[in-house]
């Protein structure tokens, strides 16, 4: 890997991160008035603070990274818009965050409690409404991530492109919710079903929406790039989902912001619990079976669970596999060089193999 070039793209996420979050906290600030909420209500300030503290809280801006330098693909000048499509991108991230912590019944979400937990917690003994006031706020973050586009100085066309792209991407993650929860009545799931629930959950608004929207922005059709993207999108969510499987079995509790073995406990069929599965026989599959789906499953179980992969090959296994898809696509990106300006084709190069390798 050529560490300046590597270098040089993890300094370019650091702006775009930094930067985009001074934008989020501004927006944040200037919401409440701009919605004109009622002044009777109290809430719905409770319902935007909330908002406010899951969307501040953390996450790489890897979406918002990809969005600019799409974008930068295109054009090193400056290019109006596209702070609307990040506010936008990071909201319907947002609005997918709470929802999914609804459905998995999760209490922590990036080092501090969901959204639906807080509201538990408010709210005890009123479940049902802890409930509603969650999906409730998942909800606004959702239309919120439309109408902050409308404020995007873009032209019309553009415009009109740009929000078909993030209301296909929101409907696309609910059926990627939807095929998610069918998924785990698979006893064990193909490897198709697996990329099929993650090109739908996650590829298409983590990271071919980004890359939709930076070229809109900047007077690129992607429509005639339309392959060329979905290969790169594709490949880089698979090993984007690899990873978090991976680090929900394999990883540090302080690193990831959530207790290991969530996806164990909740009974998910995840990329790394299906390659668990698929390499155990007899009393360590009934380990591994009994375990999954169990919520009072104790920490000493995940640590056996953790034990039997590591003994039959299948942190190795993930590691290797990640390693390939994010080969792949920084494959995919460098042929990309005939197309697009050289310096941001090199960024989306080097990136997967970067965002691999900071895992393993």
């Amino acid at each position: 890997m050529n560490d300046t070039a590597t270098a040089t793209a993890l300094e370019r996420v650091a702006g775009h991160r930094h930067r985009f979050n001074a934008r989020f906290e501004t927006y944040f600030d200037s919401l409440a008035d701009d919605l004109g909420t009622p002044a009777l209500s109290r809430f719905t300030p409770r319902c935007l603070d909330l908002l406010r503290d899951l969307s501040l809280r953390g996450g790489k801006r890897l979406r918002v990274a990809l969005l600019y330098e799409a974008a930068r693909l295109v054009t090193a000048d400056d290019v109006p818009g596209l702070d609307e499509a990040a506010l936008s991108v990071e909201l319907l991230q947002t609005h997918g965050l709470i929802h999914d912590d609804i459905i998995d019944d999760a209490p922590v979400r990036r080092g501090g409690p969901s959204t639906y937990y807080a509201y538990r917690e408010e709210f005890p003994g009123h479940e049902q409404t802890a409930l509603g006031l969650a999906v409730l706020a998942g909800d606004l973050a959702a239309f919120l991530s439309l109408r902050v586009l409308l404020d995007a100085d873009v032209p019309a066309g553009a415009l009109q492109a740009m929000l078909r792209v993030q209301m296909d991407a929101a409907a696309d993650t609910v059926t990627g919710q939807i095929i998610d929860l069918e998924r785990d009545f698979e006893a064990m799931p193909s490897e198709e079903l697996l990329h099929t629930v993650t090109d739908y959950k996650t590829t298409r608004y983590s990271i071919l929406a980004p890359l939709r929207l930076g070229l809109l922005a900047a007077g690129e059709d992607p429509a005639r790039h339309d392959g060329r993207l979905r290969r790169y999108a594709t490949l880089v969510g698979i090993y984007e989902q690899m990873r978090d499987d991976y680090l929900d079995l394999f990883g540090d509790e302080g690193v990831v912001g959530k207790p290991s073995g969530s996806d164990l406990r909740a009974g998910r069929r995840s990329y790394a619990l299906r390659a668990v599965l698929a390499a155990t026989t007899g009393d360590e599959r009934a380990v591994v079976e009994s375990a999954l789906g169990d919520p009072h499953c104790s920490a000493a179980t995940v640590d056996r669970v953790r034990g039997i992969a590591r003994q039959r090959g299948v942190e190795d296994k993930l590691r290797s596999d990640m390693r390939r898809y994010a080969g792949e696509a920084s494959a995919e990106a460098a042929s990309w060089h005939p197309h697009w300006r050289e310096e941001a084709v090199t960024f989306f190069a080097r990136l997967p193999l970067w965002s691999v390798e900071r895992t393993l």
